[in-house]
């Protein structure tokens, strides 16, 4: 039995490395498309086409068949759809730093870098922590600040 709490409780990284691949490869597939494309809110369009098919109907049809489409409460449904608004409102900024001139290694590093820190202060801020934040926290934002400077300096010219 505790195998296999250990192998569930660890399920939830292998969904986050999931995400890592698929956002790390986002911004350079998005960037051809809209290339390609020609007009950003082409792409944009059918990145809301996949968020409909990924998002909506997968879902749908999943809590369909296990009885789950009932109990919503107001609450979860608002921070669900502000999450859902703040995640294509993203979506939408790297589009449009596409369409001003930006290019993946640029963009990606700044949003991927920046991110997590803001995730940090925001998570802080919503559920107070028992203790002071540790100082090396703070060092960490410097480390990020460094690499993400590192991967802008070092990055292949092309």
């Amino acid at each position: 039995m505790a195998s296999t709490e250990r192998k569930k409780s660890m399920l939830w990284l292998l969904f986050a490395l999931g995400a890592m691949i698929f956002w790390g490869i986002y911004g350079p597939i998005l960037h051809e498309g809209q290339i390609k494309l020609g007009n950003p809110l082409r792409a944009l369009l059918c990145v809301g086409a996949a968020y409909f098919l990924v998002g909506v109907l997968v879902p749908l049809v999943t809590l369909s068949a296990s009885g789950g489409l009932g109990d919503f409460n107001s609450r979860g449904v608002w921070f669900a759809t502000l999450g859902g608004l703040l995640g294509a409102a993203g979506a939408v900024c790297i589009i449009w730093a596409f369409r001003n001139g930006g290019v993946p290694n640029y963009v990606m590093p700044i949003v991927f870098g920046g991110a997590p820190l803001i995730n940090v202060l925001v998570t802080m801020a919503m559920h107070p922590p028992k203790d002071k934040p540790n100082p090396m926290l703070f060092v960490g934002y410097v480390v990020v600040a460094a690499g993400a400077s590192m991967v802008f300096y070092f990055k292949p010219k092309g």
